[in-house]
Order: C-alpha cells, then structure tokens, then sequence
C-alpha cells in the first residue's frame, strides 16, 4: 500500500509452503517497488483468531520487520479482516473459522444501514467478540436474515439449517484478504492504533490441543 492505495497483491497458493515463500513474497513485491527494507512505514498483520501454525508465522514475521527495521505495527483482528468479504445486502454476519472438536472460532456483527459501507469501522457493530462456540449455539443467538462467512462453512454444514434466512455465502468469500487487512491496517494506523512489537501475541482464543490435555490430565481443566 502506497499513499493509501493497494499498489501490488500476492497470495499463498493451498497448502503448508507459508513459512518457505512469505519471505521471497515480501521481497519480491517490494522490489518491484523498489522499495528498500527501510523505506517500509508499517506492517499491518492479522492476528486472529487462525490456525495455530499460521498465526505464528505472521506474528514472529511482523515481529521481526518491526524490530529489524523499526517499522510500526498494526494488529488487525481475522474475524474483520472476513468481514470485509460480505456482501452488500448482509445485516447480520457470522463468522465461521474451523477450531477442530466440532468448534468454530467466530464474531457476530450487525450492519447499522445508517451508515455508509465506505464508513467501514462505522457501519458494522460488533456484537459478539471474536471467541470459541459452535455454530448451533451462534445461529441460535443471530437476527435473522443471517449471513454465514468462512472457510470452516464445510466442516459444519450439519449445523446449517435448511431455511432461506440463513445464507451460506459464495465460497470465493470466505477466505481472508490480504488488501483487506491493509485497508483495515491503514484506518487504524491513522487512529494511531500502533502496538509495541514486543507485546504483539496472536489472538490465540483456545490453548493448543496439547496444552489443553496436559490440563486435563493435570486436572487444572
């Protein structure tokens, strides 16, 4: 993003390659800009709720360009960044990210029509926060008509009830936008919503499965 324009986009074919090619990815479209390490303002990150593996990557890298080349960091939160995917029409959106366990990891907003789109920040309110559920539990607290956004919509399709008011979403809408973490990044940056490098930590929602079972067997959960 150059002068709050997105200037150039690249995204991560399917698979388990984000750790070998986020760092060639980087370098190449920055020096298609002709851009030096130092000549990069901020880093805007999306740190969850996620995969485990994924988020780690991406906060360690974001981390690391922070403190290497004293760029300022912005966390933005996955479920917004999703967000951003829904359709004009939505009033109601939930947010369906597979958490394993017959869980998902979800936020639930409510579009205030008073507002512009553009207003992004203005025209969706967050009605439940980013946290771990079930999609049963979710639909069963939403207005309806509501809309369904995410890539765990697949793994829980036996929670989807066959009823016009509840609406799975095109599939080329549930995965996450990198231009949409940037033009989400950039209005917060403008806030000065920065965050210190060395406190930044994803927004994990859940302990890892073995953390929990460690617990368990402890007793402690």
């Amino acid at each position: 993003m150059e002068c709050d324009q997105i200037v150039a986009t690249d995204a991560f074919a399917h698979g388990l390659q984000h750790a070998a090619t986020i760092l060639p990815m980087i370098d190449r479209l920055t020096r298609s800009r002709g851009w030096s390490p130092k000549q990069i303002d901020h880093v805007y990150v999306s740190a969850g709720p996620g995969s485990f593996t994924g988020l780690r990557i991406g906060i360690t890298l974001a981390k690391t360009l922070s403190l290497s080349t004293g760029c300022k960091l912005v966390a933005v939160e996955s479920a917004r960044v999703l967000l951003m995917n829904a359709p004009e029409d939505a009033r109601e959106v939930i947010i369906v990210l597979d958490a394993k366990r017959g869980q998902i990891f979800t936020a639930r907003y409510s579009r205030n029509v008073s507002v512009p789109l553009a207003d992004f920040r203005n025209a969706w309110t967050e009605t439940e926060p980013a946290h771990l559920d079930t999609l049963a539990a979710m639909l069963s607290r939403a207005s309806l008509p509501v809309h369904l956004l995410g890539e765990g919509i697949p793994y829980h399709r036996e929670a989807i009830p066959d009823m016009p008011q509840v609406i799975v979403t095109g599939e080329l809408q549930w995965r996450a936008k990198a231009e949409s973490v940037a033009v989400i990044g950039a209005d917060y940056a403008k806030a000065n919503a920065f965050t210190d490098p060395m406190k930044l930590t994803p927004i994990y929602v859940r302990l890892p499965e073995a953390e929990e079972k460690r617990l368990i067997a402890e007793g402690k959960l």
